[in-house]
């Protein structure tokens, strides 16, 4: 899939109009063997407010699945949706453990660090609790994207944006360490700002006082690039 951004490109301008987004580290490998199997797959998406929805906006799991049946037909794929607004990381873990034992997934994608960074947690806690998170799901057969925060004005103020690429390198770090994927939609959504020059108020909820949730256009952004890099890893090839 050309136009995606190798990881040693992503600080720098991207020279495809659209923004693509930065590749996935790893190949999706359970999941690619499930769809050559013909399934049937589940994915389960764990969350807060981008993963929940919110402002009447249809959130990004919704959209995926219709993305993934629409490309990969007639093999039966469903996306579950296990957000819950304002929720963090610890509390997150729970649920991961019971949604993961519960429904089997394929594939978890975990939407997380956001909340954190908006309610000044401790970034510590956070880092332990998805450390825990990804040693649960590193014993069971299921690969993993960690999906770090989004790039809105609430997450950039002089108060916080310390603490937020804080949270994006704990992210990037701890998927190295235990070997999963990152998302990256905050690097995703600055270069979008940056080289598009696409104003906030195109990205955010109308009706969202706090500026923090998407609107359905970047909704649709972000779920259309983590569709695309998903496809990407499930065609690299497996390592022999």
């Amino acid at each position: 899939m050309p136009g995606l951004l190798p990881m040693n490109d992503k600080d720098h301008p991207n020279p495809f109009i659209p923004t693509r987004p930065v590749m996935l580290d790893r190949r999706l490998g359970h999941l690619a063997r499930r769809l050559a199997e013909h399934g049937p797959v589940k994915i389960a998406c764990i969350g807060s407010s981008s993963t929940a929805g919110a402002y009447g906006v249809a959130p990004y799991p919704g959209r995926l699945e219709g993305l993934l049946r629409g490309q990969f037909s007639p093999i039966p794929i469903d996306v579950i949706n296990r957000g819950k607004g304002g929720e963090e990381a610890p509390d997150q873990l729970e649920r991961l453990k019971a949604v993961v034992m519960r429904e089997e997934p394929t594939l978890v994608i975990w939407q997380v660090g956001a909340n954190a960074v908006f309610q000044g947690r401790d970034l510590g806690k956070v880092e332990r609790a998805i450390r825990s998170g990804l040693q649960t799901l590193a014993d069971r057969p299921v690969d993993v994207i960690l999906l770090d925060p989004q790039y809105l004005p609430p997450l950039l103020t002089m108060d916080r944006i310390k603490a937020a690429h804080q949270m994006v390198s704990i992210i990037e770090n701890l998927a190295s360490e235990m070997k999963v994927s990152v998302f990256r939609r905050f690097d995703f959504m600055r270069r979008i700002r940056r080289y598009e020059r696409v104003s906030f108020d195109r990205m955010i909820a109308p009706d969202d006082w706090d500026r923090l949730h998407h609107n359905d256009w970047s909704t649709m952004r972000v779920t259309q690039a983590l569709f695309d890099v998903m496809v990407h890893a499930l065609q690299t090839p497996a390592e022999s």
